[in-house]
């Protein structure tokens, strides 16, 4: 007869066994196989393309989350932009050229072959040496899978045109295109017109258009009903552009040196980046803006037009403005179109000139005697400068213009062929200088500028003349002035001294806010 302390050890040691099958059946079970197919496509997007296809040999679940993977980025994998060849030569004396160029794209064309033909795409990206041939296959089967966004970087061994399969794709959302050489066509306008219903984002790069000179009528509501974002580069032979989708937030144009004109009219564009483009010897160039929700603008390195219209620019909050110079000598139409541009933006928060900027206002003799647009809402305006003694009058003019200003930021550019006369208080004295009776002369008149001031910072300071005769001005008259900060240029260990006696000499100027600090860096 079985005992109460035997039946009991009895079953301690059956139920003792049953929690260590339990724990074995946990441990052999993989839960992450189980998980929904969303979350382990979310997972797999964190890896590299090829880890992602080589999980597809774990099992048949794993071979069908691969064949199903909606997000394929081939940039992931190693450059297959390149010109490195082995040639081997097979039993039959033929040769055969292996390369990284065309074991990429086999791969790529091997994934979207044996894709799961119910599955879409949701993103696809890849960048190649490929014939125009097997890149307009590799659209095509991209589009026949839903594909919602197409990026691709692509280099030909001659011009190749627009894959029009992507024209009538009701799936995309992005598309984004560059050819790294030579270049591609666009087919005719109707033919674009009648597609990209869907489209949310276009990228465009290194676009032939010699015999497509004018876009006046594609980037429109009908065209482009959905489109958010536009990004042109390098379009050859583009001289005639008009973009005025309604739904335009942001729009990017680079490289466009043949440009002519340009209008750009939307309602909700909130950002303009417009860079190396117009074309500097034309004479009937112009440009016209109209966004009065746009609140970011960058404008650098372009040519000067004969004429500007900017307009309705009311939400402005940041703006950099620079041009290209070709000629010193401009004519008076293309000063007045700066003249002109820059009043445009009198309601930016924040401005930054580039160094021509201030050349062109310096040598504009009209803005000497007539005040620009004030900027009445500016807060901080940065300007890089050579600050030579030409220069002065511009930046006075642009500081009567700045009339409640909080910052001022001057990046002093070192110009080796400008000579800075150097400055020594203790050989002559700095007010008798021409810079400084000059600052003096305009007290007066940038008194409002002088009444509002509290921050400036002086980076690329060499304390020249023209150095010193400002920050000597501003600290004389500056009410409100709080702070003054000096980033010293490029000094050799020889000129240490001299530095520091200019510090100590600077620390003795009068100044007209007692809280104004001056600090050396």
């Amino acid at each position: 007869m079985e005992t109460r302390s035997a039946k009991r050890k009895k079953l301690l040691i059956i139920n003792a066994e049953h929690d260590h099958q339990g724990d074995h059946q946990r441990i052999s079970e993989d839960r992450i196989s189980n998980l929904p197919d969303v979350i382990l496509h979310h997972i797999l997007f964190l890896l590299p393309i090829k880890s992602i296809a080589q999980t597809s040999v774990l099992s048949k679940r794993w071979r069908y989350l691969w064949s199903s993977f909606p997000d394929l980025d081939f940039n992931t994998m190693e450059p297959v932009i390149s010109s490195s060849k082995k040639i081997k030569i097979n039993t039959n004396g033929q040769k055969r050229v292996h390369s990284p160029i065309a074991k990429g794209m086999d791969f790529v064309s091997q994934v979207l072959g044996h894709r799961d033909k119910h599955s879409d795409i949701r993103i696809l990206r890849f960048r190649a040496v490929v014939s125009f041939s097997r890149l307009n296959g590799l659209i095509r089967r991209a589009v026949r899978h839903n594909v919602q966004e197409l990026d691709v970087e692509v280099s030909t061994h001659d011009y190749f045109n627009f894959p029009r399969c992507i024209i009538a794709c009701e799936s995309l959302r992005i598309f984004k295109l560059k050819s790294c050489y030579p270049g591609f066509r666009l087919p005719p306008t109707i033919i674009l017109k009648s597609g990209f219903q869907s489209l949310h984002t276009l990228s465009l790069s290194l676009v032939i258009l010699y015999q497509q000179r004018s876009l006046l009528d594609l980037f429109t509501d009908p065209s482009f009903p959905l489109l958010k974002k536009l990004n042109l580069d390098a379009c050859f032979g583009l001289k005639h552009l008009h973009v005025s989708c309604r739904g335009l937030e942001e729009l990017t144009l680079e490289n466009c040196f043949q440009l002519n004109d340009l209008h750009i009219s939307g309602g909700k564009m909130e950002r303009l980046r417009v860079a190396s483009c117009f074309d500097a010897y034309s004479v009937s160039s112009w440009i016209k803006i109209d966004a009065p929700r746009l609140e970011i603008v960058v404008w650098e390195y372009n040519a000067i037009t004969e004429n500007s219209c900017v307009e309705n620019l009311t939400s402005l909050h940041e703006a950099s403005i620079g041009f290209f110079v070709l000629h010193e000598d401009m004519s008076a139409a293309k000063l007045q179109s700066v003249s002109n541009f820059l009043s445009g933006f009198s309601h930016a928060q924040c401005l930054t000139l580039e160094s021509q900027c201030v050349e062109i206002v310096s040598k504009n003799k009209q803005f000497a005697g007539v005040l620009l647009h004030p900027f009445d809402n500016l807060n901080t305006l940065e300007l890089r400068t050579g600050f030579n003694k030409h220069n002065i009058p511009g930046l006075a003019c642009l500081f009567r213009s700045s009339p409640t200003l909080h910052t001022l930021i001057i990046k002093i550019i070192d110009d080796y062929k400008t000579e800075r006369r150097q400055w020594n208080g203790d050989l002559w004295d700095l007010s008798s200088s021409e810079e400084e009776r000059y600052w003096e002369s305009q007290s007066q008149i940038l008194k409002s500028f002088l009444h509002h001031l509290k921050v400036v910072k002086i980076h690329g300071f060499l304390a020249c003349e023209n150095d010193i005769s400002l920050a000597k001005f501003l600290l004389k008259h500056g009410r409100v002035l709080q702070e003054m900060t000096v980033f010293s240029g490029h000094y050799n260990s020889r000129y240490s001294l001299r530095r520091e006696k200019i510090k100590s000499q600077m620390m003795g100027f009068s100044r007209a806010s007692s809280n104004a600090k001056i600090a050396f860096q």
